[in-house]
């Protein structure tokens, strides 16, 4: 009973972010003697597909879909374990973990996280002490015993609509405040910079990778969209043209000010404080229309947006063009009561032609110029039934808005703002390909099963 490959590969068409061992352990806190021990292990625990659980897409967001799971599995099963595609698992060792624990209580169990500094993508919580509150690291697995599952709490809905960082929400939500348990540390559940003395004595290990689905796509397959504005012509463009601009052999900046030099192209569209959706879909349509490029990929980001097309390229040879396929850094609203899933901007959107064409010809548009131009795509894809792919190689804010261990597993495509930072020395540090490693040595590849 060892799984020490990946249980799950990804997909052209679906990233499969996280699944459900639901593991038969019954009385198994107090299995002593090796013989009981190694009967209960003939027994392969259950697996789900969260993303085929149900027909609902908000699944990924886990609290949808915990009252199905806990109904469905925990009649028969004492154990939720909940892994990423990217954990290998030693399921003789997970059971011998888990046996420890007396399955009567409530337990929330994992590898800690915790933040050096307040963060953005956590609402800035415990400003005053970040480090005093530990979530668990999903990609070394977390576990939930049953009595936790199914306690009714978890029928309500989150504090917050919005999910932006899961792993650190998720265990918000069940600490609630202190009224629920916190997580216990697990040593076993390992991650590559942070293991035991021998990975055998490890639960879960973590399998760091790239997609290498193919040959990266070329990069004259890929139409750059940026969004600007006079305001910004003097200081973020520059700094575009300084670092990943070199990189595309197809790309336009959109302003409200039509300026020669830089070049850039004025839509008809004023500029707006926030939201930019009426200039997005403007380039939606200037993309779709073929006047500029007949190129099955477009890229929209932000002028202080930094990027690795290189990165990009190599992505999207997992991909199929001629399908709607839409990729970046998934966030979600209200997705506790039938919300929706969207891209979200600042990381980088991108669409297959075939995903732009959809939106456009679903009847999707602006309500306001300055409405969130991320969020309305996502209802408007959401609205016609097609995905939105989520890679956790885009991110929405700046690398110290992140655990560094995390980003470390990473060769990451995208930061987000300027804020505080020197952005050519990030991108440097962070995205730039030196030149040798620009080919197929990138990354790790994946063995297949």
């Amino acid at each position: 009973h060892h799984l020490n490959k990946p249980l799950f590969q990804s997909s052209k068409h679906i990233w499969l972010e996280s699944v459900v061992i639901i593991a038969k352990l019954l009385n198994l806190w107090f299995v002593r003697d090796v013989t009981r021990f190694c009967a209960v292990l003939q027994s392969s625990p259950d697996v789900v597909l969260l993303h085929k659980l149900s027909d609902y897409d908000g699944n990924w967001s886990i609290l949808p879909a915990l009252p199905r799971l806990a109904s469905q599995y925990c009649q028969t099963s004492l154990w939720i374990v909940f892994l990423e595609e990217e954990t290998n698992v030693n399921l003789h060792n997970l059971l011998q973990v888990l046996s420890k624990f007396n399955t009567r209580k409530e337990w929330f169990l994992g590898r800690p996280l915790h933040d050096d500094e307040p963060t953005i993508i956590h609402h800035y919580a415990f400003s005053e002490d970040p480090s005093s509150f530990s979530y668990p690291d999903f990609m070394a697995g977390w576990a939930l015993s049953c009595p936790l599952a199914k306690r009714s709490d978890f029928i309500s809905p989150p504090k917050s609509d919005f999910t932006i960082d899961l792993q650190h929400e998720i265990a918000l939500y069940i600490w609630e405040e202190g009224r629920g348990p916190a997580l216990t540390v697990v040593n076993e559940f390992c991650s590559e910079l942070q293991r035991l003395s021998s990975t055998g004595d490890c639960a879960t290990t973590i399998n760091t990778f790239l997609s290498a689905c193919g040959n990266p796509v070329q990069k004259e397959d890929v139409f750059v969209a940026v969004k600007t504005c006079q305001r910004f012509h003097g200081d973020r463009v520059p700094l575009v043209k300084q670092t990943w601009e070199k990189d595309a052999a197809s790309l336009e900046y959109y302003s409200d000010f039509t300026d020669p030099y830089i070049p850039t192209i004025h839509l008809g569209v004023p500029n707006t404080e926030r939201g930019h959706c009426q200039k997005t879909f403007a380039i939606l349509k200037r993309f779709a229309s073929g006047v500029v490029t007949q190129a099955p990929w477009l890229l929209i980001v932000d002028d202080d947006t930094l990027i690795s097309l290189p990165r990009l390229w190599r992505l999207l040879g997992c991909y199929d063009p001629n399908e709607a396929v839409s990729v970046g850094e998934r966030y979600g609203y209200g997705l506790s009561r039938d919300g929706y899933s969207y891209i979200t901007g600042g990381g980088g959107m991108v669409f297959s032609r075939v995903a732009v064409q959809n939106i456009l010809a679903g009847g999707c548009g602006c309500h306001s110029s300055d409405a969130p131009d991320d969020m309305v795509l996502g209802m408007c894809l959401t609205t016609l039934g097609l995905p939105v792919t989520h890679s956790p190689l885009f991110h929405q804010a700046r690398p110290q808005d992140y655990v560094k261990e995390l980003l470390a597993r990473q060769s990451p495509i995208s930061f987000h703002k300027h804020w505080n930072i020197n952005p050519v020395a990030v991108y440097q540090h962070w995205l730039k390909e030196p030149n040798q490693r620009r080919a197929h040595s990138l990354t790790k590849t994946r063995e297949e099963l």
